[in-house]
């Protein structure tokens, strides 16, 4: 696990000094804090800050190159089945010279080149230069678990796992992406390609770049299908969920420093600490984030799986005073990110690296076997339709009335918006239920100028672009497929990733090896949801395992108690950021609109945490990036 960075001048008289890494390495030395390596090629250099996991000797340094030097690769991840490929890499005449996955991979695209990247099982990030060819080779993960960000112009291509590394670079502008803002109110996250920063693009997940002969060309290599189920009982279901999720973490137990786990007391990371327990020699280590307000506290389930299981537990409390991460997170971050959950992941990100320096986490259980409520939101949809069209009209035409006069919650905020799109396609319903800001909401705080330049770009049509791809029309497979291309890559993988490795600490999720999650995508959906019960074969997989209170309590999710904050703690802190912010200043937000929003958080009981959130990371993203 690492941070790597690297350019290349299309110019091959033009040479790049060891300097200009070196500044942009400096930039993510907390991804690396035990080594730094530079090679510079002419016109071409790559570089590495290395955190040490696997072989913690010098023979591990970064880049690293083959036998005869003419192919350089710099390496961030893990490669879980490294070792199987060597005896036969030794067989073909490759000659080690360190115990580490990043020779693997070296000596892989010797022999069978972009191809190589089908024999990897783990995550990563890694550029490599193949000296006789000219040909800089870049690859991100198949989930997209590691960043690779990259700045290209007719002159040059820089890339690193963090922009900031790219930014180090007084040449590269720094101007806003203003339709990447748009989208970000809806979505919370920057979708990829883009990045906030108009010049700055990220690598989607499951794509390579080739840079040779002065042409730049991206290409994907991998992506779920959702269209060939199979038809097998219940029981072998649970026997072949069980053997691979097994091996998948037993895979990921891989270190050579201390290691540990996350421990939320959901399903998932109780399952991965069940399973850790099985096949640890001694006590695991445990950490769990609690809250003083019990309506986000999960702290007792997580002591319960550390009673069970005996682990080696360590608890923290996040309290309003996290105000002062706040500004941190944005320059973490780096793109506008309004995930609350950033805020614990981070301090649980802080307080695990004091104990270990690898950390197993339980992500991807809800996109793998379908646990959030807008999976089985277009169930309610089919039983809604069934109802006689003038009846529905009714109850559309009284929904707003109806909302006027009751307490306005955020569940019944989602239920009025499926009400009003109930006749529009699966697509929009899913967009009705995730979005932070709706398109109506948008238009009510944009200036009218901002709203002219944006109206026609919707944030609903990139979603359902990517619902096409899924493979099949069902509607759940579709919603997946959605989120493995949008949410689990751009918000999910960019929340820990960023987390963890600003405590220079790796995290791991064997929920997310891929082929446990070519597996799943061959369950029906009947299985899935069955009678109401989201990620049903999986819990069915895991009782025995892990105790029905666990397994069938209702879903909290990683929640952080903003509501109350900007009411209480946080509300002149919330009208003094946002209201003398840039967003304003720069004619995106019509500061009276804003005003009444924040107003009505502070006054009534209409809740509007979530874009006030996002507003306020907006507010300190422009003010650590565009001062």
């Amino acid at each position: 696990m690492c941070g790597i960075a690297g350019k290349l001048y299309f110019n091959q008289d033009s040479n790049i000094h060891s300097d200009e890494l070196d500044l942009m390495l400096n930039e993510i030395k907390h991804r690396g804090p035990d080594d730094q390596g530079i090679e510079t090629f002419g016109n071409v250099a790559l570089g590495q800050r290395r955190l040490s996991i696997i072989d913690l000797s010098p023979a591990g340094h970064n880049p690293m190159s083959n036998a005869d030097g003419t192919v350089w690769i710099t390496f961030n991840g893990e490669i879980f089945n490294h070792t199987d490929y060597r005896p036969e890499l030794e067989k073909k005449g490759y000659k080690f010279k360190s115990q580490t996955d990043t020779e693997v991979i070296l000596y892989l695209y010797e022999e069978y080149g972009e191809e190589c990247l089908q024999y990897l099982r783990g995550f990563f990030a890694f550029a490599i230069w193949d000296a006789p060819k000219k040909k800089l080779f870049i690859a991100r993960d198949r989930v997209g678990k590691k960043p690779l960000k990259y700045y290209l112009t007719d002159t040059q291509l820089s890339f690193a796992s963090e922009l900031k590394a790219i930014l180090a670079d007084p040449s590269v502008p720094r101007e806003v992406d203003e339709e990447a803002i748009h989208h970000y109110l809806t979505l919370e996250y920057v979708q990829h390609p883009q990045t906030g920063f108009k010049h700055i693009k990220k690598l989607p997940p499951a794509h390579y770049m080739v840079v040779q002969d002065g042409k730049v060309e991206i290409k994907r290599y991998w992506k779920l299908d959702y269209s060939k189920k199979l038809d097998l009982p219940e029981e072998e279901w649970i026997e072949r969920i069980q053997d691979k999720l097994s091996e998948a973490t037993k895979l990921r137990l891989m270190s050579d420093v201390p290691l540990g786990a996350f421990l939320s007391g959901g399903v998932d990371s109780s399952a991965v600490v069940a399973i850790m327990a099985k096949h640890t020699t001694g006590r695991v280590k445990t950490f769990t984030i609690g809250f003083n307000e019990a309506s986000h506290d999960e702290s007792d389930y997580a002591r319960m799986i550390a009673e069970k299981f005996n682990t080696e537990h360590t608890e923290f409390i996040v309290e309003p005073k996290s105000v002062e991460l706040f500004p941190k997170l944005a320059w973490q971050y780096e793109e506008p990110f309004a995930d609350p959950s950033a805020i614990p992941s981070y301090y649980l990100a802080e307080l695990t690296r004091k104990h270990v320096t690898v950390a197993l986490n339980g992500d991807g259980g809800d996109e793998n076997f379908a646990g959030y409520g807008r999976y089985d939101y277009h169930l309610l949809g089919k039983r809604y339709e069934k109802i006689p069209r003038w009846i529905r009209q009714g109850i559309i035409a009284n929904s707003t009335s109806i909302a006027s006069k009751l307490i306005k919650t955020t569940f019944f905020d989602r239920a009025n918006r499926f009400a009003q799109s109930v006749a529009d396609t699966p697509e929009r319903r899913y967009y009705n239920y995730i979005c932070y800001f709706t398109t109506e909401q948008k238009k009510e705080i944009y200036t009218e100028e901002f709203w002219n330049k944006m109206k026609d770009k919707e944030t609903q049509d990139i979603l359902a672009e990517l619902a096409q791809h899924a493979g099949n029309d069902d509607y759940l497979d579709k919603t997946l497929y959605t989120d493995f291309n949008s949410y689990l890559p751009n918000a999910l993988m960019a929340k820990v990733d960023i987390a963890t490795m600003a405590h220079s600490l790796e995290g791991r999720s064997p929920l997310l090896d891929h082929e446990l999650l070519e597996l799943s995508a061959q369950i029906p959906s009947n299985l899935k949801i069955k009678n109401g019960e989201k990620k049903y074969i999986l819990k069915k997989s895991l009782e025995g395992i892990l105790p029905n209170e666990i397994l069938y309590r209702p879903k909290m999710g990683f929640g952080v108690p903003l509501v109350h904050w900007f009411r209480d703690e946080l509300k002149d802190y919330m009208y003094d950021v946002i209201m003398n912010g840039e967003a304003i200043k720069r004619g995106y937000l019509d500061k009276n609109k804003v005003q009444k929003l924040l107003d009505t958080h502070a006054n009534t009981k209409v809740d509007y945490a979530n874009h006030i959130w996002a507003l306020i990371m907006l507010e300190h993203w422009f003010a650590t990036w565009f001062k």
